[in-house]
């Protein structure tokens, strides 16, 4: 994952945020999942991040968007949040950060 601060708002406060909005599934975050796979801060104020869903015909983006989005709003130096969902590379759970492959039992 890249975590390129370029603006006002850091990169790792976005992540924080993001570790806010689940998978409603999996009921685990979609940065401990593996999900988030890039966050760009711009110095206008924009945050673009990339992301996957655990499987590709998942109904569950524009809910994970919205999510997004609520949790960002109100973080200084965000402006504008615009998500991209991207399906390269695709989704593994070796993705997963250890805390959520120990919750769903996978080692």
């Amino acid at each position: 994952r890249e975590r390129a601060v370029l603006g006002a708002a850091p990169a790792e406060a976005v992540f924080e945020a993001l570790k806010n909005v689940y998978d409603p599934e999996l009921g685990l975050n979609i940065v401990d999942l593996g999900l988030v796979y890039d966050v760009q801060v711009h110095e206008d104020g924009g945050v673009d991040i990339q992301y996957s869903l655990t499987t590709m015909g998942c109904p569950i983006g524009p809910m994970i968007e919205d999510q997004m989005r609520s949790f960002l709003r109100g973080t200084p130096g965000v402006d504008e949040v615009r998500p991209e969902f991207v399906l390269r590379p695709p989704w593994t759970p070796e993705m997963m950060s250890d805390e959520a492959k120990a919750a769903l039992g996978i080692f």
